[in-house]
Formats: structure tokens, sequence, C-alpha cells
């Protein structure tokens, strides 16, 4: 009976490990570590950033682990090595221990964000012989619309850039606050009603990047993304010169229509009419985003039961 009863327990602590393992590949599996797979040079800076403060930060975290089991191994009741000192009150040898190694600690991790904040500020302009392309974001509830001023097309959700080319991006919002963040590319940014924030950004190199709001906006906030495609140049130009036919026209009306709360929207194309749209909005000359008729999303956002 005794040793069924071990056989039961060492096979239920079997089950449980397989059962955690599990959980943990499946919880994993949606995950994707796209902040350290940089596609740009601001990304690869960020990310060395991060790696920096983890190496540093692990320089304590493993000495006060492993310290932590040495005393409690050294302190056991079975250790009568281990000398008790119910008098003692001060060392100064621990002092500097205790008081220099977490100081040093701060001094690196600021010196490395003082350094870093001022490499990367988001309004720096990136270095490199090509002229850089200019691409207006506004913020809608619940979509993403780019305005490409100099090519006179403009996107919802959907991003393109030449690889290779830096971009410069000027922000704003037409309602709520909302956070542009490419993690592959780099340095999320907030967008603001009535104001503008830059940004620079290049691809290194050509795919497929996601692209989301990293700020809380609302109900269709989950599905406030968008896919940011990194071509070559001749690609690149083939598109534009697709877009420049395009049946649609992003002109006042039409954007009135867009600002309308909606979510889930696939990618569109547009012939830009003004401009100055960018102008507008930022101006409020265009009003901003209605928001929901009644307190409450229209239908296309989410079914309100019993409304």
């Amino acid at each position: 009976m005794k040793g069924r009863t071990v056989r039961d327990t060492y096979r239920g602590r079997q089950a449980w490990r397989l059962l955690v393992a599990g959980g943990a590949a499946v919880a994993l599996q949606g995950c994707s570590l796209r902040v350290l797979d940089p596609a740009g040079p601001v990304a690869a800076g960020e990310r060395t950033i991060l790696l920096n403060c983890l190496a540093i930060m692990l320089c304590i975290i493993l000495p006060t682990m492993a310290a932590t089991l040495f005393f409690a191994w050294w302190y056991r009741p079975g250790n009568y090595k281990a000398k008790r000192r119910p008098d003692w009150s001060f060392s100064g040898r621990v002092e500097l221990v205790t008081w220099s190694v977490p100081l040093m600690t701060i001094i690196f991790l600021g010196g490395i964000a003082w350094i870093g904040s001022h490499d990367l500020d988001p309004a720096k302009p990136l270095p490199g012989n090509k002229t850089p392309l200019e691409v207006q974001v506004v913020s809608l509830d619940w979509k993403w619309l780019f305005i490409y001023p100099e090519q006179k097309v403009a996107t919802v959700n959907q991003l393109v850039v030449p690889a290779g080319t830096p971009v410069h991006f000027s922000l704003t919002s037409n309602g709520v606050w909302n956070s542009f963040f490419v993690p592959q590319l780099g340095s999320q940014i907030y967008t603001m009603q009535g104001m503008t924030t830059q940004v620079n950004l290049q691809a290194d190199r050509e795919g497929s990047f996601l692209g989301l709001s990293s700020h809380l906006s609302g109900e269709g906030f989950a599905d406030m993304t968008f896919e940011t495609r990194a071509v070559s140049d001749q690609a690149f130009a083939s598109w534009v010169k697709g877009a420049q036919a395009a049946p649609q026209n992003l002109d006042d009306d039409a954007y009135k229509a867009l600002s309308k709360q909606s979510s889930k929207n696939p990618p569109a194309l547009y012939r830009l009419a003004d401009d100055g749209l960018f102008g507008k909005i930022v101006g409020h000359v265009l009003p901003p985003g209605p928001g929901p008729d009644k307190g409450e999303p229209t239908p296309d956002v989410h079914p309100k039961q019993g409304s």
C-alpha cells in the first residue's frame, strides 16, 4: 500500500510538470520577440541598450541569488561551524559593498540611458545619403491613416516604405491619444489631437513587419494594427504608381467618413486630393472624430445586445 502511494505521488508530480510545461508552451505560442529581432538601426540600438541593461542588472541579481542560497545552506540548523553573533551591529566592509555595488549599477544604467536617449532621439534625423521619405500619420478610431504628401497618395492600415531609405514620420490624432509602434523598427511615439509629433525610422531589409497601437484607446484598440511593408526602390515606385491610379479619392468628405468609429478595416488605397490635408487635421479645420453615437460604438464596432 505504501509503495502504491509513492508511485501515485510520483505520477501526480509528473502529470503536474507536464501540465505546467504544456500550459507554458500554449501561452508562448502566440508570442514573438519582435523587439529582439530588429530590422532597422533604431530598433538595433534599442536592443543593444536592453541587453546591456539586462547584463548589468544580472551582475547584481545572480550574486544575490547565489548568496541567498549559500547563507540558507551555511546557517542551516545542522551546521555547527556557523557562528551566532547576537551582539553584532556594524561592519564597514559590509556597508561598503551594500552601498557601492548598487550605486555603481545605477551609474552604469543611468549612463546607458543618458547616451542612448540622445543617440536614439525620435526627432533626430538618421544618417545616410538618401533623402528621407515624408509620411504623415493620423490615428483614427480604430485605424491608421498614412499620407504620402510628395507622392500624393494615402493608405489605411498599410504602410509601405522603401528598404534602406530613412522615413520621417509626422504624427497626430483625430481623437484620443494613441501610440504608433512598429517593434522591429523601434521607437514608439504618441499621437495627440491638435499636436504634431515626429519620429525617424528606417528598415534595413525587405520584409513585412507588424505595426500596432501600444496605448489603450477604446473598444476597437485590439484590432488597431497595420502591416508595414519594406520593399525595394523599384517596387516602391511601382506601388506608388498603382496607388496614384486608385479609384478612391481622399478629400475632406472622404476623411470625415473615415473619422467615424470602425474597426477591422481592410487596407485601402486613396489618391490624395489635398496636399494640406494633414495640416487641416492638426489645425482642426477638419473636425476631430465624432466618437460613438449616443455614448455607444456603432454596430460595426461591436454588437450591443439588447440596446
